[in-house]
């Protein structure tokens, strides 16, 4: 699933219309690295097109990004070095927005705020069932739970989808 809609899903559209607005186009070369390891960034990434490798420090993939994924969100709450790097598969074309602007915003718009950091929570906690599942615990309910979206989720998918296309073309145009 696009974890863009995880975010989007809890956002309104005035909220989206400002990060595509608030964000910068930027088109990134195969070959290249858009997080290197053990680095602080201070940008959150939307994916627009393309293909990302989540590396960790060995080498080892941990994960392959594409159209709807986004990158970076960690940064906004911790701003520790990351612990993997993103490396360019293949030409790829991003939303990026400073951490500094995303910020201004939360402490000068309470509602936003109370939104974005909920969208934020839902999508980590996501992350966090995911991996969870991968490394083998949580028992019998497994292979079913792990691809399935609670009902206050499923309720939002079609208007997530309907925010993450207008950015598209938005940021097409």
């Amino acid at each position: 699933m696009r974890k863009v809609l995880l975010i989007f899903g809890q956002l309104t559209d005035g909220d989206v219309e400002w990060l595509a607005s608030s964000g910068e186009r930027v088109h990134v070369d195969k070959g290249s690295t858009l997080i290197p390891l053990a680095s602080r960034i201070d940008t959150i990434y939307f994916v627009l097109d393309g293909k990302l490798a989540v590396k960790a420090a060995n080498g080892t993939l941990v994960a392959h990004l594409e159209s709807g994924e986004i990158i970076g969100e960690m940064s906004l709450v911790d701003p520790a070095p990351t612990a993997v790097s993103v490396e360019v598969e293949s030409d790829t074309t991003v939303l990026k927005i400073a951490n500094d602007k995303v910020q201004a915003k939360l402490a000068s718009d309470s509602a936003f705020a109370s939104r974005f950091y909920r969208a934020l929570c839902v999508f980590l906690a996501d992350r966090l069932r995911h991996n969870t599942l991968r490394m083998g615990y949580g028992g019998a309910f497994d292979q079913h739970a792990k691809d399935e979206l609670n009902d206050d989720l499923l309720d939002n998918v079609h208007l997530a989808g309907a925010r993450f296309d207008r950015m598209l073309k938005r940021m097409a145009g």
